[in-house]
């Protein structure tokens, strides 16, 4: 968020073209979907309190280190070793819900987390934008830098991997845990990639995860520079325009994660899980559409909004399924959906730079956003929630 509202100021500072601000956007994502299954997979074998204390000092350094940037090929480092160590995140967050939390509350957790991310990137837009007022862009890294520190700190003496080890978790509420299908076993062995590679769901999966992120990736990088400069906003109502899809987001994963709970108990897992996904997406691909082809700036600002919240409706469906496929291999298994996100998540702020280089073009790049939103949806229609990677795992329809 930080680099998307400063963007602007840096690349007028340090000479950069939209293609190389594109590639640096798009350089953190890639090392970031590269390390994703390695990072998965030590969550499955350390547990997610050693792996996210890790994760959250490695990012906060590096986002303190951004503002040490003099030039393209110094920004593109700092950018290429801050996705390394981000890398994992939400898998060793999925790793986390897979050990606490009963089958049928997960929909609703990963909406709360998904939600808070939003709501921290929406609060962030203005404030960036607000202090890029009275100062430098670098020294806005460092302020930003410090608060994972505080965070890294709490999160290792509060949290356990194991709810048994936790003391303020009593006997009954370990029974709700473990009755209700929390897996806490950790992964032996090798990592079935024979398992992985065959699964047509996991594919279908990650297809998915990869056009869903696309779009995605344009609200964090692309879009306070299109406000700008495509619909002609100042500065201060750019951050609080740029903070409006994160808030949508917010609301949408939250609705999403309560629906996919809802839904699953009343219609089944089959049906319930891809219901979500299967309406939103068409929705925010309309919705894209509707936005570029309107000459109104605020209208085109409010439909991508809604666009954004609408496609994440399906958001905590493909993690729900994703953390269930992998059982104790679920980490290596959002990572893998997660990896290929981020593949999609790189290419888009490489297409929006080479349009606006090519062709000065802002509608070419959104209209494949809406289109790969409907791939997005189409791949639901081949994914199975049902399905498990390793024989013998049991589905949320069997009875336990």
């Amino acid at each position: 968020m930080c680099i998307s509202t400063a963007a602007p100021a840096i690349k007028a500072e340090l000479g950069l073209s939209d293609s190389q601000m594109g590639l640096v956007f798009s350089a953190f994502t890639f090392s970031y979907a590269l390390f994703e299954i390695p990072s998965g997979w030590l969550a499955d074998r350390l547990g997610a309190r050693i792996t996210l204390t890790r994760i959250v000092l490695r990012w906060s350094v590096m986002t303190a280190a951004t503002g040490l940037a003099g030039g393209f090929l110094s920004l593109i480092a700092v950018r290429l070793l801050f996705g390394v160590g981000e890398a994992g995140t939400f898998p060793a967050t999925a790793r986390a819900y897979a050990h606490w939390l009963p089958t049928a509350e997960r929909g609703r957790a990963l909406g709360l987390a998904i939600m808070m991310g939003a709501l921290g990137g929406a609060a962030t837009q203005p404030i960036v934008a607000g202090l890029l007022s009275v100062m430098s862009w670098r020294p806005v890294f460092a302020i930003f830098g410090a608060v994972g520190l505080v965070w890294a700190i709490a999160w290792w003496r509060w949290f356990r991997d194991d709810p048994a080890a936790h003391p303020a978790v009593n006997a009954a509420e370990l029974v709700e845990i473990r009755g209700g299908g929390a897996d806490g076993r950790h992964a032996e062995g090798g990592v079935p990639w024979s398992a992985l590679i065959g699964s047509g769901s996991l594919r279908a999966l990650c297809a998915m995860y990869c056009a869903a992120l696309y779009g995605w990736y344009f609200y964090l990088t692309w879009l306070p520079t299109y406000l700008l400069r495509g619909r002609g906003f100042d500065i201060k109502n750019t951050g609080f325009l740029a903070a409006l899809p994160l808030l949508s987001v917010a609301a949408g994963v939250v609705a999403g994660g309560w629906l996919v709970d809802r839904l699953a108990k009343r219609i089944g897992p089959q049906r319930g899980r891809r219901l979500p996904p299967l309406v939103g997406f068409p929705l925010a691909a309309l919705a894209i559409v509707g936005a570029v082809m309107t000459a109104d700036p605020l209208t085109s600002a409010l439909l991508l909004a809604a666009a954004a919240g609408i496609a994440a409706l399906g958001m905590a469906s493909a993690w729900v399924v994703a953390i269930e496929m992998g059982g104790p291999h679920a980490g290596v298994v959002t990572g893998t959906m997660n990896m290929f996100g981020n593949f999609g998540g790189a290419l888009s702020p490489l297409v929006i730079g080479f349009c606006l280089d090519r062709w000065g073009s802002w509608e070419l790049p959104l209209l494949s956003i809406a289109v790969l939103y409907v791939v997005a949806a189409a791949c639901w229609l081949v994914i199975d929630p049902t399905e498990r990677v390793l024989p013998g795992q049991a589905s949320p329809s069997a009875p336990r």
